[in-house]
């Protein structure tokens, strides 16, 4: 079997997320292909329970804000509700049901957020 070039390893247990340009961990990535945007700019918020043992949380998705941002909006997020949460693939989760509180915060903060799902 031949490999492309262009393949390569996109995701590693040991170190979670690789960037496909240097080939190192998201967090320790040099190169500036980690910069993309990954949000489309349309900010949805909606609450989910499913695989996570019957535990609630908020989801915020859709945001066009490069990585370092989006980690500093989701802890300024997490300190408004009181609660505890963490920045994936450009997902920001909020542990609990914070919506209404997530939305009030996003529009105060310049953003024009959605509700989706229930």
């Amino acid at each position: 079997m031949r490999s492309k070039s262009s393949g390569g390893l996109v995701y590693s247990t040991e170190v979670g997320r690789t960037c496909p340009a240097c080939r190192q961990a998201i967090a320790a990535c040099t190169c500036k292909a980690q910069t993309t945007i990954m949000g489309d700019g349309q900010v949805r918020v909606s609450r989910q329970t499913k695989g996570r043992g019957g535990k609630t949380v908020t989801l915020i998705k859709g945001l066009a804000l490069d990585p370092l941002a989006l980690a500093q909006l989701g802890k300024q997020l997490r300190s408004a509700c009181g609660s505890g949460g963490t920045v994936k693939d450009g997902i920001i989760e909020i542990q609990g049901d914070h919506c209404d509180l997530a939305m009030s915060t996003l529009t105060s903060l310049g953003h024009s957020p959605k509700r989706s799902g229930n």
